[in-house]
């Protein structure tokens, strides 16, 4: 089979998204982001006279970030999603990248087991919680201004697991888009940002220390969303979250790093 891997235009979108509708028993959602990832660039085609798989990729400081990767149904099983990872890495060895990620279902057992044929290895495990916007005024919390960050050495922005340091951490801040609250001397803290790509949605990154502090957090998000006008939050954490009003477990990612260099 004959196949070229190029950059994906405008007249590709009608073809993928036609074999992306059935990607999940709830559909997909390729068709939100396709137009951001044609935009900023690297959204990786693969072709057979049609489009019949994707892929895109973020680079940002010394990492790839490797996402929506889909493949046509008729053509699954022929390496073609490797194919893809391998051409984003390629350039990311080009710009001397040193690390690769992607998120996996950790259901996703074929998926899994594709990236560790390409030398992936799961570095941490993820939760996804949904919390709904709801007013809330019982809840205990400063805006973080310190900008130590030698505890957090990564956040979600728009589903990317992307790279923290000091000056962002102090930037964000100065946003007050660092939230923390200290319960008996232990702390828990949360990043706030906007998705970039669907509407009215606040991204959450969690880090969990304390339940009674993690509570506090909890209950800040739902009156500030509530406040702001989110209509979703989408929380990501490592941590267990314990039991709170509207707030709803809804799956667990491997997160997977290879060493490029």
């Amino acid at each position: 089979m004959d196949l070229m891997i190029r950059e994906a235009n405008v007249g590709d979108k009608i073809h993928v998204l036609k074999f992306c509708k059935g990607t999940f028993s709830w559909g997909d959602y390729i068709d939100q982001v396709w137009d951001s990832w044609l935009s900023e660039g690297n959204l990786f085609v693969c072709e057979n006279k049609l489009p019949i798989g994707i892929c895109h990729a973020f680079y940002s400081k010394d990492r790839i970030w490797i996402e929506g990767i889909r493949v046509d149904p008729n053509f699954r099983r022929q390496k073609i999603g490797s194919q893809l990872i391998k051409h984003a890495e390629f350039i990311g060895k080009e710009k001397n990248i040193s690390f690769s990620y992607m998120l996996i279902d950790a259901q996703n057992t074929a998926s899994l087991s594709m990236a560790k044929s390409l030398n992936y290895d799961i570095f941490q495990t993820w939760d996804f919680y949904s919390l709904d916007p709801k007013t809330n005024s019982h809840h205990a919390v400063d805006f973080e201004k310190s900008s130590d960050c030698k505890s957090y050495t990564q956040y979600v922005k728009s589903w990317r697991w992307l790279p923290l340091d000091d000056e962002l951490l102090s930037l964000f801040s100065q946003q007050n888009k660092v939230v923390k609250s200290t319960v008996d001397g232990n702390a828990s803290l949360a990043i706030i940002t906007d998705s970039e790509h669907f509407d009215r949605t606040m991204i959450v990154t969690l880090f969990s220390d304390h339940d009674g502090a993690t509570i506090q957090i909890l209950s800040f998000l739902q009156n500030h969303a509530m406040n702001k006008n989110y209509t979703r939050i989408q929380i990501l954490t490592t941590n267990k979250l314990p039991k709170f009003d509207t707030l709803e477990h809804k799956i667990s990612f491997c997160l997977m790093k290879k060493y490029l260099i």
